[in-house]
């Protein structure tokens, strides 16, 4: 994504706001796009994971951070300044607790199913603040409204690997393969212009063939290349 951006840039061609799948969202992709091109990186990052799948299990966000005095409060309301950066495996800080914390805590097996104690790994602050904000921003309606524009990208996406088996080349080479994507997305737009309704002219699609009210009686799916011809 960073690459991406360079190329956009030099061709005078960077969004305001890039749309992104969750295949391409991290804390440290939104931030670096923000700083470098000012770019600002919408797309989905997923849930802080529980040490186990079923709830209830305690998350790092069930932590309260301290970043001024370097502690950690856990939901029981036990505190640990056991804190330790480690810049040279990754930008992220480890604080663990002590068994004295952990071993009578009533709410042990809700937080931890390991013998050792619990420990809490998260980003230094500003990459912290940013995951919490992007992730409450996901809940609001406003994100949801923007982010569904994406759709329009993935059913454009769908429909060419699904629709015209684009995921096989019939040519070898590249200039071969590049004029087959061109006839491709020439006929994909074809297609979307003769489904629309025309408005100055008294011309209505043909109705459906007795076949196709047969299979569509019985909720049988049409076959692939007839293309919902109407």
């Amino acid at each position: 994504m960073p690459g991406v951006h360079d190329r956009l840039k030099r061709r005078c061609l960077l969004p305001a706001t890039h749309l992104v799948d969750g295949g391409y969202t991290s804390v440290a992709l939104f931030d670096t796009a923000a700083r470098n091109h000012r770019v600002s990186v919408v797309g989905p990052l997923p849930p802080s994971p529980a040490w186990r799948r079923q709830a209830p299990g305690f998350t790092r966000e069930d932590f309260t951070i301290d970043f001024e005095r370097r502690t950690v409060t856990c939901p029981n309301g036990k505190t640990s300044g056991n804190w330790l950066e480690l810049p040279a495996m990754a930008p992220y800080t480890v604080v663990r607790f002590s068994p004295t914390h952990c071993n009578p805590c009533p709410v042990r097996t809700t937080c931890t199913s390991g013998k050792a104690p619990r420990t809490v790994n998260f980003l230094p602050r500003h990459l912290h603040e940013l995951q919490a904000r992007s992730r409450a921003d996901q809940q609001d309606p406003t994100w949801r409204r923007l982010y569904a524009s994406r759709s329009g990208v993935e059913g454009t996406v769908n429909e060419i690997v699904n629709g015209h088996q684009m995921r096989r080349c019939r040519y070898r080479g590249t200039a071969k393969a590049h004029v087959q994507h061109v006839l491709t997305a020439i006929a994909i737009n074809i297609e979307r212009l003769s489904t629309q309704e025309p408005t100055d002219t008294t011309y209505r699609p043909r109705p459906p063939t007795a076949f196709q009210q047969y299979l569509d009686a019985r909720e049988l799916p049409r076959p692939r290349w007839w293309r919902q011809a109407q």
